[in-house]
């Protein structure tokens, strides 16, 4: 089936979008506000990189965490009990998707986070719908998260890390935090080794489109 081209102004998606064997369902379009929350809605999300025409992604299967399992080891037990890092809600946003973008993982030698994604997550967080998850240590912000919450699901997209067991120390506060407000899931995209060890697990993209069906109110 050929790609879908999205034009310069679309703000919604076709019907009926089938994913390549990388999730891929679509290039072109904008990331305006309405177009996000289309996406979101329908379990789309945008990726890409600084040199790429915007492409939007809904892969099957999908990596998720259901809250309930979300595992703690004993050693982040011992870390969380002895305050090393203070958790905030939303405190710094636009700092928290800067840090993402400039802090670079292994293996990596750039960000899919443009000046326009950039941008155009801050504008989401101005009208509520983007949120982080933070973790300080003597004042200074040093890992954290960001991602788009909509009813009760968390869509994950980004975290960093500038001190060890930073990023998993705020990850796991804000699970835990988002399932006090009813929060059911959260979505986190493609697997990784790494959130597999937090609880996560993959799941068929038509159960997830039926969760989100169920959970977006």
């Amino acid at each position: 089936m050929s790609l879908i081209i999205l034009s310069p102004d679309s703000n919604d998606f076709p019907p009926d979008l089938y994913p390549d064997e990388n999730g891929l369902i679509a290039v072109g379009g904008n990331l305006s506000t309405a177009t996000l929350i289309n996406a979101y809605q329908k379990g789309i999300f945008p990726w890409g990189g600084p040199d790429e025409p915007i492409c939007w992604y809904q892969p099957d299967p999908r990596f998720v965490l259901f809250p309930q399992d979300l595992k703690v080891s004993h050693s982040m037990r011992n870390i969380i009990n002895k305050n090393i890092f203070q958790f905030r809600f939303n405190t710094h946003f636009a700092q928290v998707i800067h840090q993402c973008r400039h802090t670079l993982r292994n293996g990596e030698s750039g960000s899919w986070i443009t000046d326009g994604v950039e941008n155009a997550y801050i504008s989401l967080h101005e009208k509520g719908i983007a949120v982080s998850g933070e973790a300080w240590h003597q004042k200074e912000l040093v890992g954290g998260l960001y991602g788009v919450l909509m009813g009760k699901v968390f869509f994950g997209e980004s975290m960093f890390s500038n001190k060890s067991n930073a990023s998993k120390y705020a990850f796991i506060k804000m699970v835990q935090l988002l399932a006090g407000k009813g929060v059911a899931l959260i979505d986190c995209q493609v697997y990784t080794q790494h959130l597999k060890s937090l609880g996560a697990q993959l799941i068929p993209g038509k159960t997830f489109k039926t969760l989100l069906h169920d959970l977006i109110l």
